[in-house]
């Protein structure tokens, strides 16, 4: 591509309204353009780069024996009606209806059209195994679009479906679809760790996301700093850490505490540490108020609550809703004579003589102990803190943020008992196919290499997904020696198979370097005054050093470094 004529631009200052270094990036590079809130053009080079990340996708899932399909992105709402998803996605779905008052939707996900065209072909044990999946653009009305493409409400992902006889089976499928990721991203160069997670929205008996370890994203991975154990901590389970005081049981006090609510505000006022309070929240779970015990130092994991008490929705309740039922302001809320039932963290059965509040504004009690409420549920529903015990090995665990760009699920039966999706079985048996699900957002594969991939001066791509693999930047466009030479040079690298692009525009030689670092181009070669002597200067993106090569060398060098990166 020769610049002079072509559609490029880039932007010298932030983007106001992009918070991510991916988002700013691209946007100023000239990759992508926001046109709304969560909602992104991809421009030339930029949609260069996701289909580079497609081709690598394309090429591993053809390689393991998918084959390639297109769903509609419209989906009447029936099919989510069948499966018992539609009130499921609530808000997050965009719908719509056509001229006739039918309804459909936009497809913010396909289980369902991929197992209506599981029917079409299962009938008996013989037609299995096979799996399916397409590339195609999903929608999602996200409360809160941000960090550019990382959380967006039109993206395109692949999406893949197994389909099999038993669970041996979805095993085989499942080990070879996670075999594929791995090759996946380690060819797109992402520093990943893969992750055990919640199942959501999509259900069955196991998820796992392959997560990009970055300084930003939405989701927290919990790791270890002596074994491989790593989690989403939505899922990581809490070690219980056995108190290690002996100190005997007292009475119950009551104390004054004026206006004194919060757990910071009582450890302050009552000279003790957070860990010797036990925090009561009062939570709305499928309509019902329930009171959560929590340790004063720790947090509620509401997706283990929700797993808890098999819930669906779980929120925390109206202050107007808990002085009306308990008779009592938020942070005086506690578990003795409580008239809602209790759910209590694992954590706190072996906490002695802790405070709680009492039920009475301005009042709390201390020298509490279990024996002195009663408990209706109890289980693991806190998070994680850094320092807690790993639950393999006992070592320390440790938080990064993670970019989630793929992940994996065991479906089982949930979508083919919906849509009576059976085989007759050797004892001639109709019996429901066991199903796998995977997917890899391409957009967020595409941030997460730009947060792991960039310095000062703009993005570092990886060869593999590089727009262009090099760049010729021509110092004085009007020296006829200089162009001369760097239109061979590009026609050279072009006949050999390596995308290149040609600054030949009549701008300084600073901003054409600026511009080359900004939108990472792998590979710089610079034609200026020592064409004379056919020498030019070759520059690797992610390095500092500058040679000088005989241009008749140019073409091998470049050819060695795209060999010796792609490895």
């Amino acid at each position: 591509m020769r610049l002079k004529n072509s559609y490029f631009y880039t932007i010298r200052e932030n983007i106001k309204d992009e918070e991510s270094v991916s988002g700013n990036l691209l946007a100023r590079g000239g990759f992508i353009k926001k046109t709304s809130s969560g909602i992104y053009m991809y421009l030339p080079m930029g949609l260069k780069v996701l289909r580079n990340i497609e081709n690598i996708i394309r090429e591993e899932m053809d390689n393991s024996g998918a084959q390639e399909v297109l769903m509609p992105a419209l989906i009447s709402e029936d099919y989510f009606e069948k499966s018992g998803r539609n009130n499921a996605f609530g808000k997050e779905m965009f719908r719509l209806e056509d001229r006739f008052d039918k309804k459909y939707a936009l497809g913010p996900t396909h289980e369902e059209l991929f197992t209506l065209a599981g029917t079409m072909k299962v009938k008996s044990f013989k037609d299995l195994p096979f799996t399916l999946y397409q590339i195609q653009t999903k929608f999602r009305d996200e409360a809160r679009a941000r960090f550019g493409l990382i959380r967006v409400r039109e993206f395109s992902m692949k999406d893949a479906y197994s389909f099999d006889k038993d669970e041996l089976g979805l095993e085989e499928s499942y080990r070879t679809m996670y075999n594929a990721y791995k090759k996946i991203f380690g060819r797109l160069k992402i520093n990943y760790k893969v992750v055990r997670a919640d199942t959501g929205k999509m259900g069955g008996s196991l998820s796992e996301e392959f997560q990009a370890v970055t300084d930003i994203g939405e989701d927290t991975l919990v790791l270890c700093d002596k074994c491989d154990f790593a989690s989403n901590i939505e899922v990581c389970s809490s070690m219980i850490m056995e108190s290690e005081s002996k100190e005997k049981n007292l009475e119950k006090d009551l104390i004054y505490t004026p206006n004194a609510k919060t757990i910071e505000e009582l450890s302050e006022f009552l000279n003790e540490a957070k860990n010797k309070f036990v925090k009561t929240l009062i939570y709305k779970i499928d309509k019902k108020l329930y009171a959560v015990l929590i340790k004063g130092d720790s947090q509620v994991n509401e997706d283990k609550l929700a797993r808890l008490m098999n819930a669906e929705t779980v929120e925390l309740a109206d202050p107007a809703e808990i002085k009306k039922k308990v008779k009592t302001e938020v942070g005086f809320v506690g578990p003795i004579d409580l008239n809602i039932p209790i759910i209590m963290d694992n954590e706190v059965e072996v906490m002695a003589n802790f405070i709680v509040g009492s039920n009475k504004k301005d009042y709390h009690y201390k020298n509490v102990n279990i024996n002195d409420f009663n408990i209706d549920f109890k289980g693991d529903i806190r998070n994680v803190k850094e320092g807690d015990a790993c639950p393999d090995c006992g070592g320390k665990l440790y938080f990064k943020k993670g970019i989630e760009c793929g992940n994996l699920f065991k479906l089982g039966t949930k979508y083919s008992e919906s849509y009576d999706l059976k085989y007759l079985n050797k004892d001639n048996e109709l019996v429901p196919v066991e199903m796998g699900s995977y997917g890899i957002g391409l957009g967020r594969c595409l941030a997460a290499i730009v947060e792991q991939n960039n310095d000062e001066n703009g993005i570092i791509w990886p060869i593999s997904i590089a727009p262009y693999k090099v760049g010729i930047v021509v110092i004085d466009t009007l020296n006829i020696d200089q162009m001369d030479a760097a239109n061979h040079l590009y026609k050279e690298l072009l006949d050999a198979g390596i995308e290149t692009i040609i600054d030949d525009r009549d701008v300084r030689p600073g901003v054409k370097f600026n511009d080359m670092d900004l939108i990472g181009v792998p590979i710089r070669i610079t034609v200026g005054k020592k064409i004379i002597e056919h020498l030019v200067e070759l520059k690797k993106r992610n390095e500092e050093e500058v040679k000088e090569i005989s241009a008749f060398d140019i073409i091998y060098n470049v050819q060695d470094i795209i060999e010796e990166e792609s490895i």
